[in-house]
């Protein structure tokens, strides 16, 4: 296939070694290509090479990346998603395959216009490991490799295919889930990193600093445990209202984790091998640092992630309060950034929601 990866970051680099090592013609889209190498890698935490891949370009030339692919690959964050939409939707072909990685954040909405042309728009569960940079354009880490992956589609019928394609392009078994909600309502970052970072900074104000800040998830503690657990049991109590849809796959991060309690799954995100050395977001300022307001884990998993999830428990009515104490806490500290809305893309009531996910 003509396959083209929509951003340089962390996980872009990591599917276009995995596309071109495929055989796969392989484009990268990318802000900075004149910094991509020809042959690019992924590497064990030891700087082995596990797998090598060769593009077929890097160009921000965007009738050259799109016109032919013939599967896109949008690795950009979730507030990035309606410009990356706006940027491959004159040049999208009827057809072509566009995977949102992760799936979730609203990107099914702002790719809409392209489902009308007659692309398929579908998304990935989770990542297939911890990809972090080694360097720009030549190397990234691929760390702790999931057994599985899961991909959801609008339209729904179209899964099973995308899930074949991700499978054989990550040699990993790939189930196609039966709607896209169950990529919406993923209990994933939009709960894990915004209770954590609301339990890390529970006492800032502007005017706070700190000398030194915890590990995000090496030094997990109950505190964000409780905070979590309370979060996804509202997430599932949101499955349960939607009883028209399929929603068997979002699993509840205390199955997910096999952690029947805080204190346990305290122990489990702790001793993680790939979360080893995850920092906290931050910055230096005057006496030490503050939280990293322009940090993905603000900028995209409260205002793209958690608002999302409240939304939909107004939208069917069912309570939220905790995810909503968690967001109260952002818009008090936080800087205020876009915020996905439902209502942009003319969707206000649950009919018009139904109706969306229903494809």
């Amino acid at each position: 296939m003509k396959i083209t990866i929509f951003g340089g970051g962390n996980i872009g680099t990591q599917f276009a070694v995995h596309c071109a090592e495929k055989g796969h013609q392989t484009t990268m889209y990318c802000s900075k290509p004149d910094v991509f190498q020809k042959t690019i890698y992924v590497l064990d935490a030891q700087d082995r090479i596990l797998h090598t891949g060769t593009l077929r370009q890097a160009t921000h030339d965007a009738a050259a990346a799109f016109s032919d692919a013939d599967l896109i690959f949008v690795t950009v964050p979730a507030f990035c998603m309606q410009a990356a939409a706006e940027t491959v939707y004159p040049f999208v072909k009827p057809g072509a395959m566009i995977c949102i990685v992760p799936g979730s954040g609203g990107g099914e909405c702002s790719f809409a216009k392209c489902l009308q042309k007659g692309a398929v728009v579908f998304g990935m569960q989770r990542v297939p490991s911890v990809a972090r940079l080694k360097a720009y354009g030549e190397a990234v880490y691929g760390l702790g490799y999931r057994d599985a992956l899961f991909v959801a589609s609008l339209p729904a019928d179209r899964a099973a295919y995308c899930a074949g394609v991700i499978g054989s392009i990550f040699d990993m078994p790939c189930s196609a889930m039966p709607n896209y909600l169950n990529l919406t309502l993923t209990p994933s970052n939009p709960i894990l990193h915004t209770t954590r970072l609301r339990t890390i900074f529970k006492d800032y104000h502007a005017g706070v600093v700190y000398k030194t800040v915890p590990l995000f998830y090496e030094d997990w503690n109950d505190e964000s445990s409780e905070r979590l657990f309370l979060c996804d049991a509202e997430v599932q109590s949101i499955c349960r209202a939607l009883e028209a849809f399929d929603l068997s796959y979002v699993k509840s991060l205390t199955k997910h984790y096999e952690s029947p309690t805080p204190s346990a799954l305290t122990r489990k995100i702790s001793g993680i091998q790939s979360f080893k050395g995850l920092k906290t977001p931050t910055v230096a300022a005057e006496g030490g640092l503050i939280p990293d307001f322009n940090s993905r884990y603000f900028t995209a998993d409260f205002p793209f992630g958690l608002a999302i999830l409240i939304q939909i428990a107004d939208m069917i009515g069912t309570n939220a309060e905790n995810m909503k104490e968690t967001m109260r806490w952002y818009n008090d500290v936080g800087l205020p950034h876009d915020s996905f809305r439902y209502a942009d893309y003319g969707i206000t009531t649950y009919e018009a929601f139904a109706a969306f996910y229903g494809q």
